[in-house]
C-alpha cells in the first residue's frame, strides 16, 4: 500500500510536467533524469513550494493538494523534511541550535527525536558547539540532514544534496546517507543525476524524461533495461544485493552471499553479517559456456541469458542481460562472441567477474 499518492500536472514557460506515482511506507526512491527533466520541480510540488495546475497529492487519507477541490495545504503543515543543494542553515545559531530547531518541529509527530543520539549516528557530535559559518560543505550538509531527520518527517526529500560538494565532502555525505537512510522509518525521495548514487542508496528508481516518468522499478532492473539509456553507457552497470558471509582479512577479501551464488569483493569497510550492494560493470563481465578451471578470476556465476540487444555505442558490440538467481547482470561483449557461443535467450552460461572490478 502506498503512503504517498501523487498525480498532477505542472506547467510554466513552455515546460510541462506530468507525474503519477506512489511511495510506500519506507524505502529510498531515486528520481533521476537529464538536466531540465523536471526533477526539482516535482519535489517542490510534493513539498508544497510549487502549485500544480491540476491533479491531486495525498498522504494516506490526508489530502495535501487537490486542484478540483481547491485544497492546497501549506508546506510547513505537510510534515516534510527537505534538504537541498544549499543546506540553508541558520547562521545566527550554532550547530546545536540548528539541530534543536529541527527537533522543535517534531511536535505532534511522536515527540522530538533524540538530538544527541542522532548527532552521534551522523558524525556531527564534534561539531555541536561550532558556528555554521566555519563548517566545510560536507559538514554543513550533514548538519542539514540531521536537522531534517530531527523533525521526525513523514517524508524526506533530498534534492541533489552532494552535487555542490568536492570529492571528500561527497564521500562524507554519501557515507552518512548510506548509514542513515537504511534505518529511516519513512519514505525518502532522492533526486540525483549520478547513477552511482542511485545504485548505492536507492531500492527503486524513477526516470524522468521530458517531464514524464519514463521508467519506474527496482534500481537493478531500470539500470539493466536495454530499452533505456543506462545500459548503453560506457560505464553501464548492474547492482547485486547480498550479505557479507565472511571476511578474509589476510587476503583483503570479503565473501558476499546473494541469491545467485557468492561474490568475492575487496574487504574495505565491510563486516561479516552486513548487508551490502555491489556494482558490476557490463564491460567487466565475460561469458563462457563451460565453467573454466585454473583461472585467476574468483567470481564464476552460473546464469541464464535473458535477452541480447545491439549496443548503441558500437556496431561491433552486444548487450547480454543475464539472470543469476533473481539478480540481473549485464555483459557487454562483441557480436562475434555472441555468434561463436550461439547465445540466445534461455541459454545457460557462466559469468566471469574479477574481484578487482567490483565496487560498492
Amino acid at each position: 500500500m502506498s503512503r504517498l499518492e501523487a498525480g498532477f500536472s505542472f506547467r510554466r514557460d513552455g515546460f510541462a510536467l506530468e507525474a503519477a506515482f506512489g511511495l510506500a511506507m519506507r524505502g529510498v526512491t531515486t528520481l533521476s533524469g537529464r538536466s531540465g527533466a523536471g526533477k526539482s520541480t516535482l519535489l517542490r510540488c510534493i513539498a508544497g513550494l510549487e502549485r500544480p495546475q491540476a491533479g491531486r497529492i495525498a498522504w494516506g487519507d490526508e489530502v495535501w493538494f487537490d486542484a478540483a477541490r481547491g485544497v492546497d495545504v501549506p508546506a510547513h503543515r505537510r510534515g516534510i523534511g527537505y534538504v537541498m543543494q544549499d543546506p540553508h542553515l541558520f547562521p545566527h545559531l550554532s550547530v546545536r541550535g540548528n539541530l534543536e530547531f529541527g527537533a522543535s518541529r517534531a511536535a505532534g509527530r511522536d515527540g522530538p527525536a533524540d538530538a544527541e543520539r542522532l548527532a552521534e549516528e551522523l558524525g556531527v557530535v564534534a561539531l555541536l558547539e561550532r558556528d555554521v559559518d566555519g563548517l566545510s560543505g560536507g559538514e554543513r550538509q550533514r548538519v542539514a540532514i540531521a536537522r531534517a531527520l530531527l523533525s521526525r518527517p513523514r517524508l524526506l526529500l533530498l534534492d541533489e544534496p552532494v552535487s555542490a560538494l568536492d570529492v571528500i565532502g561527497t564521500g562524507e555525505v554519501l557515507d552518512t546517507l548510506e548509514h542513515a537512510l537504511t534505518r529511516l522509518p519513512v519514505p525518502c525521495l532522492y533526486v540525483s543525476h549520478d547513477l552511482r548514487e542511485a545504485a548505492r542508496l536507492a531500492d527503486r528508481m524513477l526516470w524522468l524524461d521530458g517531464g514524464r516518468i519514463a521508467a519506474d522499478g527496482p534500481v537493478s532492473q531500470v539500470l539493466s533495461d536495454p530499452a533505456l539509456p543506462f545500459a548503453h553507457e560506457d560505464d553501464a552497470e548492474c547492482i547485486v544485493a547480498g550479505r557479507v558471509a565472511s571476511v578474509d582479512a589476510g587476503a583483503g577479501l570479503a565473501q558476499v552471499a546473494f541469491d545467485g551464488g557468492e561474490l568475492w569483493i575487496a574487504a574495505d569497510r565491510v563486516r561479516a553479517g552486513e548487508d551490502v550492494r555491489v556494482q558490476i560493470r557490463a564491460r567487466d563481465v565475460s561469458l563462457a559456456l563451460e565453467r573454466p578451471a585454473a583461472i585467476s578470476v574468483l567470481n564464476i556465476l552460473e546464469a541464464t541469458v535473458v535477452d541480447i540487444t545491439p549496443a548503441r555505442a558500437s556496431a561491433s558490440q552486444s548487450l547480454v542481460r543475464l539472470e543469476a538467481g533473481r539478480s540481473l547482470l549485464l555483459s557487454r561483449i562483441t557480436r562475434r562472441s555472441v555468434a561463436e557461443l550461439a547465445l540466445a535467450p534461455g541459454r545457460r552460461v557462466w559469468a566471469l567477474v574479477k574481484s578487482a572490478a567490483i565496487t560498492r
